[in-house]
């Protein structure tokens, strides 16, 4: 550090960012925050500037999902943090942590209306009811610590948006204390007789179930082993897609809201939620687990359906579903700890007792070893012929043949199988990517079903090219949610990325149209106009390509191709789709 460099607050909040990890920020500088824009070069912290604070909130999401290191988000006082809320709001409804940091009114001027500049009633208060915190700091050594406990809050609690409030006089202060390091956190250990019963539950399960949640994100080696082991069905909601490589046997893929999957959450004797509160977003009206009547078993004999739940955060345990066991804590942890106990338990002595099917008493299914990638064509166990059965069931409920659908399959198929697609609120990924594309990881799908906000896919996608500049990224969205953030397109040509964007054009909000149909109305002000999006790219640096919905199997894939191949980005409009 010069001599000329400040040691002030803003000094105390970015070392504490570089002592975390924080290589990327998101965020336009303003009057206000320029103390914290000071320090980041002399950190190695890069500052992406997207053209709206509400992208780089996105824009941070997308680079936590492929990266794995938490979002951070710098805005300047009053409308830049304003600017940024729904994309907090978003981190909230998703369980993602982001780090929003912005300047306040300095110590003394609460909410005295002066009429200073971004001047904001209580931006603290505001946002502390709605996200998972945000607190105002009095000291520079405190802002620091702040940046700690938020990044120590994420490791041992469900993950979410955290705001920090500097007041000005602070950030531009003095600041004397050490560098706010991470701080140690306490490992909540794995309950041995808590354990023992849901062992003991599931090893003697005959048509065991997993739902896996976006809590499992990080857990997918011990879950696949788990599943393997019970050789039990695995279903995931949008957020916890791919967790279980959609090729192997026993995956049902992100197919939660289908009736037929439903129906088989409640014929399971066991069913085991881990990382989930199965909201209505994920269910689009159903239900998952238990009837009001007893689940018929083998003999004649009527048993309880048992259900297990695992979850970080213990007031979910419970949510739109009572459970029997609760597993509090890491669903990383859990699984683990699981899969090793079912493992032992399913004995030869179990097996012939009639409880567990022979082909799974080693604890692996005979077609999976453990380890093992299984083979897509596997003769498989009684779990993937279950699975089977299911997916035909469910198939009835999804049209392949749907332009989302079939867009996906080609993206998947130009750009190989490790694709990244980064999905908005549009009919081309609720009702096309979340069930079309084949995900090997749990990090193949950027989306956000629970806010279902809109413009969420553009500036999503730049963030995981950012994080992750060697796998191939691609944006897949219609025109309503294009619109929300268009400009951030800009950003992409200004960085060089190779990203194409997908933009299928219905003109206006189709959905919507329909719903109003469905309620006996005329549709109205959901016809919309929209640009020439091929045309408004070039005119941002990014190449530009038009092509009709009857074009896309014949001119698509190579589009893709040559787009990801390019310096720069591609704005692909699929027109016609309406």
């Amino acid at each position: 550090m010069s001599a000329e460099t400040p040691r002030n607050g803003g000094l105390a909040v970015v070392a504490a960012l570089a002592a975390h990890g924080v290589d990327t920020v998101f965020g336009i500088p303003g009057t206000h925050n320029l103390e914290l824009y000071r320090h980041l070069p002399a950190h190695g912290i890069r500052a992406i500037t997207p053209r709206h604070e509400q992208g780089a909130g996105y824009a941070a999401d997308g680079h936590f999902l492929l990266s794995g290191r938490p979002g951070v988000v710098i805005t300047t006082s009053g409308p830049g943090l304003t600017n940024a809320l729904t994309a907090a709001a978003t981190a909230y409804a998703e369980s993602r942590p982001l780090l929003l940091l912005s300047p306040g009114v300095p110590t003394g001027e609460e909410g005295a209306g002066l009429g200073t500049l971004h001047e904001t009633k209580d931006a603290s208060g505001a946002l502390d009811r709605l996200l998972v915190s945000s607190r105002r700091v009095r000291t520079a050594e405190e802002a620091g610590q702040a940046v700690a406990e938020a990044f120590a809050l994420w490791r041992t609690h469900r993950p979410g948006p955290v705001h920090v409030e500097i007041p000005l006089d602070v950030l531009e202060g003095p600041w004397r204390g050490p560098v706010a390091g991470p701080l140690a956190t306490g490992h909540r250990p794995v309950d041995g007789t808590v354990l023992g019963e849901a062992a003991h539950a599931l090893a003697g399960a005959r048509s065991p179930l997993i739902v896996a949640g976006g809590g499992t994100r990080h857990a997918a080696d011990p879950l696949r082993r788990l599943a393997e082991a019970l050789d039990a069905p695995l279903v995931t909601t949008a957020n916890g897609k791919g967790v279980l490589d959609e090729g192997h046997p026993l995956a049902l893929g992100a197919s939660v809201r289908f009736r037929a999957v439903q129906e088989a959450s409640r014929e399971a004797d066991v069913l085991l939620v881990l990382g989930s509160e199965l909201g209505d977003s994920d269910l689009w009206g159903g239900t998952i687990g238990r009837r009001e009547a007893p689940v018929p078993q083998h003999g004649g004999v009527a048993d309880q359906q048992t259900v297990i739940r695992c979850d970080v955060d213990p007031g979910q345990l419970h949510k739109n579903l009572r459970a029997d066991i609760v597993l509090p804590g890491d669903a990383a942890d859990w699984a683990e700890a699981l899969a090793e106990a079912v493992s032992v338990g399913r004995t030869p002595a179990a097996v012939a007792s009639g409880r567990i099917p022979e082909a799974a008493a080693d604890g692996h299914t005979p077609a999976v070893a453990a380890g093992a990638r299984a083979p897509q064509d596997a003769p498989g166990t009684a779990g993937a012929a279950r699975v089977r059965t299911i997916l035909r069931e469910a198939e009835t409920e999804f049209d392949r043949g749907s332009l989302g659908a079939r867009i996906t399959a080609l993206v998947q198929a130009a750009a190989g199988e490790e694709v990244v697609i980064a999905g908005d609120s549009s009919r081309v990924t609720y009702d096309g990517t979340v069930h079309a594309l084949r995900a090997r990881t749990p990090d193949q799908l950027l989306y956000m079903p629970g806010f279902a906000t809109l413009g969420y896919g553009i500036p999503a996608a730049i963030g995981a090219k950012l994080a992750a500049p060697d796998r191939p990224v691609v944006c897949l969205v219609g025109d309503g949610a294009a619109m929300f953030s268009v400009q951030e397109i800009m950003t992409a040509a200004e960085r060089g990325l190779p990203l194409p964007f997908v933009i299928v054009d219905n003109g206006g909000y189709q959905e919507i149209e329909h719903q109003m149909r469905e309620r006996g109305m005329e549709p109205f002000a959901v016809r919309l106009a929209c640009p020439d999006f091929a045309a408004l790219g070039e005119s941002m640096g990014a190449f530009g390509v038009t092509m009709a919905e009857e074009e896309v199997e014949a001119d698509l894939p190579e589009a893709l191709r040559t787009a990801l191949r390019a310096g720069r980005p591609t704005v692909i409009h699929v027109r016609g789709a309406a």
